[in-house]
């Protein structure tokens, strides 16, 4: 009896359930006429799945959604399947990469197609991101594959199935060959893959995107009388008119649109003794003696009026159990940080030498507080507790050294990592 699988025939999701049970030897069959938005809304697909999301696998013991738990469920169905390794270490280190591929892999992928699908809003800041975080996950794929073809042993495991099925949205709609010859060990190891016979029967001709999707146009609702109105004939004439310089009154409209954007509130402060740039160039500059000359440097400019120094600890240490993962997380942090990176300076610390790994920050902003426009836009900042720097105690204070120069082992642990945002 076949497994039924619920999902679309291109959803690469359900790629992974097929590829493995073609090398499994599982029989999975595709629900006929599946319609994404119609299908996976109906009563009995919601009693599989409350979420509604695709794919689900029906069972004889019951449905199974998630598209890794049912790619391994397949997989587990033959006892001793090499899909699985030879080994606990095999097991784990498939277990490993197909974490990888997922989170650090399909993620930022998706966080790169979705807004230019226009299914989310689209964020130049947030793409950037998505992208400098993805290409530093291909990095280190690089660097594995560039002595190994396969992900963990000497054949396909499930770890290169889920691999190459997130890999394939990148390849067939995002990353084009300008983008992905930064990586020539991932490039031969898709292109392998997706030309092995279990691989193609279900995948087909895979081709290479030649192009990025453009950014939807973001369109202004007009308002529903305007709409139903006709346009004067004349109308262009009197738009071009006033673009020329002889307009002598520019309308009400226009008014609007040349007035200049409102300054930062930190930009109306108070001139500060502390100049922010001086401080991030003898920091970056100072390579020996670092107390004598950075650490007094920093306290001989700081300006406790102008300025105000904050210690930050991450609220959910416990979930840091993957080292890349973690340092991933502060690295995104630090790039959304960048709207901020002309009012202050900021340290981070990975620390431990085992998981669950600690986060700790010490950060130096313009102004009193925080800056509102910071706790607003960068969400990041919800994940940590805050607390000002009390300058009167001095063991606060020679953390704020120690966190500075790198101090180790910090708070009786080692670094796992050191990042600056300056």
């Amino acid at each position: 009896m076949a497994l039924i699988l619920h999902a679309g025939k291109t959803n690469k999701n359900a790629y992974k359930t097929l590829i493995a049970a073609e090398y499994t030897g599982v029989e999975v069959e595709l629900v006929p006429g599946f319609e994404m938005g119609v299908s996976n809304k109906t009563p009995e697909f919601l009693k599989m799945n409350p979420i509604g999301k695709v794919p689900v696998l029906e069972t004889p013991d019951g449905p199974i959604f998630e598209s890794n738990a049912i790619a391994r469920y397949v997989t587990r169905l033959k006892a001793d399947n090499p899909l699985y390794g030879s080994s606990h270490i095999d097991y784990g280190h498939i277990e490993q990469w197909i974490d990888f591929a997922s989170l650090e892999i399909d993620t930022n992928l998706v966080y790169w197609f979705r807004p230019r699908m226009g299914h989310v809003v689209h964020l130049p800041p947030a793409e950037e991101a998505a992208i400098s975080a993805l290409k530093r996950a291909l990095g280190a794929l690089n660097t594995h594959l560039a002595s190994n073809t396969y992900l963990v042993g000497h054949s396909v495991t499930l770890a290169d199935i889920v691999m190459i099925c997130n890999l394939y949205l990148g390849f067939t709609r995002l990353m084009t060959k300008s983008f992905t010859s930064e990586f020539p060990h991932v490039e031969r190891y898709f292109w392998t893959l997706v030309h092995q016979p279990n691989f193609k029967k279900i995948l087909g001709e895979v081709k290479q995107t030649e192009s990025v999707p453009p950014v939807p146009s973001a369109k202004k609702p007009s308002h529903p009388k305007e709409s139903a109105k006709a346009k004067p004939k004349d109308e262009p004439k009197k738009e071009a008119k006033k673009e020329e310089p002889a307009t002598p009154k520019p309308e009400a409209g226009e008014e609007e649109a040349s007035k200049p954007k409102p300054k930062n509130p930190l930009d109306l402060l108070p001139p500060s003794k502390m100049i922010l740039d001086e401080w991030k160039r003898l920091y970056s500059n100072t390579k020996t003696n670092f107390r004598e000359v950075a650490i007094k440097g920093f306290w001989d400019m700081y300006d406790p009026e102008g300025y105000s120094l904050w210690f930050c600890d991450y609220k959910y240490d416990d979930e840091n159990t993957v080292s890349f993962v973690t340092l991933n997380k502060v690295g995104g942090f630090l790039q959304r940080m960048d709207l901020a990176r002309k009012y202050a300076f900021g340290k981070m610390l990975v620390i431990g030498s085992e998981p669950p790994f600690k986060v700790k920050g010490l950060w130096l902003f313009r102004g009193r507080e925080i800056p509102q426009f910071v706790l607003n836009e960068c969400y990041d900042m919800e994940l940590y507790d805050w607390r000002k720097v009390d300058l009167t105690d001095e063991a606060q204070k020679e953390r704020v050294n120690q966190m500075i120069e790198d101090y180790e082992p910090f708070e009786g642990e080692p670094l796992l990592d050191a990042k600056c945002f300056k």
